[in-house]
């Protein structure tokens, strides 16, 4: 088994930029839960694995077990703005992981750094994970990285990120007797993500708000 070999993998979960813009301006009900809190924090994400916190916050934690090596082979955006958006997509991932490992389906730490599809993305990957009785061991590298503005609004800054995912080394785990389920590299661990991330203005901290994600994705087979 494989990192992504779920039956959710494939799954794309999708709202419109121009819907996410006029919710966060205060409309529809998912709008407050996708921004609600995001002022509460700041900080950057550290190298290793986990999100360092500033005194002004406490941002929730998304270490990894030593036997499981997630590597963010990206380059800093100029913009300061699209690179804090790539640093909260990262722990985004880093939280994801962290609820798998963590075998918690309503881990905090994903649900602080998402909201709306990208909060049930996380979810449902965690509760595939928890229902099979695996959690992951390997590295897990994303690379290729790219952002680019989603959209504004008087409340919310948006930003696209995009990168790949090669999860070649990276594999399921039995929970139970800690058996590696060791895979053949095959064209179904190269994956595509696109993330629209969003800010309250004036705050450091950005949520993923929608997520998709192509399996198979030939432009990240390197």
């Amino acid at each position: 088994m494989a990192r992504r070999a779920l039956p959710v993998t494939a799954a794309a979960f999708a709202m419109s930029a121009a819907l996410l813009l006029a919710g966060c301006g205060g409309g529809d009900d998912s709008s407050s839960d996708d921004i609600k809190g995001a002022d509460t924090a700041s900080g950057s994400p550290s190298a290793s694995g986990s999100a360092s916190a500033s005194p002004a916050a406490d941002r929730p934690d998304v270490s990894l077990p030593k036997d499981l090596d997630l590597v963010f082979d990206f380059e800093k955006p100029s913009d300061a703005g699209n690179a804090a958006a790539l640093a909260d997509a990262e722990n985004y991932i880093r939280a994801l992981n962290h609820g798998i490992t963590q075998q918690a389906p309503d881990d905090p730490a994903y649900q602080y750094y998402s909201a709306g599809d990208a909060a049930r993305y996380a979810n449902s990957q965690i509760k595939e994970y928890v229902k099979g009785g695996w959690t992951l061991t390997g590295q897990d590298r994303y690379y290729r990285a790219e952002t680019s503005a989603a959209g504004d609004s008087d409340k919310v800054k948006l930003v696209t990120v995009a990168f790949c995912e090669d999860a070649s080394k990276v594999y399921g785990k039995e929970v139970k007797s800690g058996k590696v389920l060791r895979t053949e590299e095959s064209p179904d661990d190269f994956l595509k993500f696109s993330i629209v991330m969003a800010s309250a203005k004036g705050s450091p901290v950005w949520r993923a708000q929608q997520i998709t994600v192509t399996e198979k994705a030939t432009e990240c087979q390197e």
